[in-house]
């Protein structure tokens, strides 16, 4: 259904006056086609100076590719874009920005080596006689700091400072240029509560001076938090713009996945994981003693077929480096590891493949999809490396596979010959996972597979580890999201300081307390 802001149809709130004044953009009827796909059809959106405006819709919806229509990353096929009462084509982000459209990305794209003054007035330093004036651009950039309420110092290395303190310095750097639109593109993925509180600080004061800001997360709550008014997408169309206060939270998914929540219930409703009785099974994998001087200290850990096992604790505990032990992508220095019951040395990832053990990176855009090659290269990416870059995998062997697991995972757009990179996140997960399934491997290390994709595709890929455990696979899970680790996992290895300090069951009786009680006691294992 395409709905035109000005004509909302009976089933949905009436729209309210925004503003007196007009808004500061309006997006009529944009179409995005890309080959074989539209990922925009007649899309409308408005924003007002003073508002925080939430863009919602499942990955794929189309709210990245309506972003870089907006800023000039794509060229539109139909449809206008008025800035200010004047109607605009950008033909890149320099141009929308000079039209007081800033983006920050979720990938923050500063240079760390540089210090926060020059990542500040990037392309805008103080300069004397052509030269620029250091001393000077510091000076300018600790008003902008300032302005912003910021207490940074701008000599310092933008490295030296958390990733919150760099959004910050993002959005900053966007002011520089007296930016009327800010968009923030799930700003939030990486920060802990303190950090977005902090980020939700500079937002509401950039709302106070009448700026108008284009909030995209899958963080319900925070967008409840922040947002004054939202627009809804679904597979590239307009469902609506509301209010966020007449939205309820349960009418907004139902109206973002087309469907009702009965999934979702399932899930919640589903009893907790139980270990079942092994008899004389072994573990596929084996932990004994394992670690890596100045990444891990030494673990014992089990992992038994047709088992969940998920690692929990807070962002730095050492969930990703035990991972990577198990799959070999890093080396142990100390300990053993038996796979099928054999002591193993895994030297190289490839070598972890050829034992049926695949890693599926919290990175996907740096450590998994290969954004340049279709959505086909990319499934058959696993096979073609376990054979060998000699021995091609048959034609017909590997449409077959990509058929099966587009079609068993939901992958959207359906077409196999689709540039991966243009794939929303959800579905580029679900492309690696067909790459590691594809493999038919018998441990699936998962790193945080859920994480900045919309609530449609997570529980889709929750009733996927849910269905390979009821098959015999082993799973390691993690997840920063305590209640999707308790939800999936038949044990809970939890970690802090990079050391496992102890191990849950769980159980009816095992809540999200256990595991944070755990974690700031340092407790022994359960």
């Amino acid at each position: 259904m395409t709905t035109s802001p000005s004509a909302i149809p009976a089933d949905q709130p009436a729209q309210p006056a925004a503003s007196d004044r007009p808004p500061v953009v309006a997006m009529t009827g944009i179409t995005v086609t890309f080959p074989g796909v539209k990922a925009l059809d007649g899309v409308d959106l408005r924003l007002f100076p003073g508002e925080v405006h939430a863009l919602m819709g499942e990955n794929g919806a189309g709210k990245s590719t309506l972003i870089k229509a907006l800023t000039g990353v794509y060229s539109i096929d139909a449809g206008t874009i008025v800035v200010d009462g004047t109607e605009r084509t950008f033909t890149g982000p320099a141009q929308a920005q000079l039209a007081g459209i800033s983006t920050v990305y979720q990938e923050v794209n500063l240079c760390d080596n540089l210090s926060v003054a020059e990542n500040v007035m990037l392309g805008h330093e103080v300069r004397r006689a052509g030269l620029v004036d250091f001393r000077a651009t510091r000076r300018a950039a600790r008003e902008h700091l300032k302005a912003l309420n910021l207490d940074i110092d701008p000599a310092s290395t933008l490295s030296s400072h958390s990733l919150a303190v760099q959004q910050l310095v993002a959005i900053c750097r966007a002011m520089v240029v007296d930016a009327r639109v800010v968009i923030l593109d799930e700003p939030t993925s990486s920060l802990d509560v303190d950090e977005v509180e902090r980020l939700f600080a500079v937002v509401r004061d950039l709302r106070s001076r009448g700026v108008a800001i284009l909030f995209v997360s899958h963080f319900l709550e925070q967008v409840y938090a922040i947002s004054d008014r939202m627009t809804v997408l679904r597979n590239g169309t307009l469902v609506g713009e509301y209010r966020t206060a007449d939205l309820p939270r349960v009418e907004l998914v139902q109206k973002m996945i087309g469907r009702s929540l009965e999934v979702l219930e399932q899930l919640e409703e589903a009893p907790k994981r139980v270990v079942a009785e092994r008899g004389d099974v072994q573990p596929y994998v084996q932990a004994i003693g394992l670690g890596r001087k100045g990444s891990i200290e030494p673990f014992d850990l089990d992992v038994y077929p047709g088992e969940v096992v998920g690692l929990a604790g807070l962002l730095g505990s050492g969930r990703t480096e035990l991972a990577r032990l198990l799959y070999g992508a890093d080396r142990s220095d100390v300990g053993e590891l038996r796979v099928d019951g054999q002591p193993t040395k895994l030297r190289t990832p490839r070598s972890a493949l050829a034992r049926r053990i695949v890693y599926s990176s919290e990175s996907r855009k740096t450590e998994g999809i290969i954004g340049d090659l279709t959505v086909r290269e990319n499934i058959v990416l696993g096979l073609q490396a376990e054979r060998g870059w000699l021995r091609r995998i048959p034609q017909r062997k590997a449409d077959e596979v990509v058929a099966q697991y587009v079609e068993q995972l939901g992958i959207r757009p359906a077409n196999p010959d689709a540039i991966a990179g243009n794939l929303s996140g959800g579905n580029q997960q679900k492309v690696l996972l067909a790459r590691w399934l594809a493999t038919q491997p018998k441990l699936l290390l998962l790193d945080e597979p859920t994480r900045g994709i919309d609530v449609g595709a997570k529980a889709e890929i929750q009733r996927l580890v849910a269905e390979l455990a009821e098959q015999g696979m082993a799973v390691v899970f993690i997840s920063a999201e305590l209640e999707e680790v308790l939800r999936l996992s038949h044990r809970i290895a939890v970690l802090r300081d990079r050391r496992k300090i102890g191990e849950l069951t769980n159980g009816d009786d095992v809540t999200t307390d256990d595991v944070v009680d755990l974690i700031a006691s340092g407790g022994q294992d359960a």
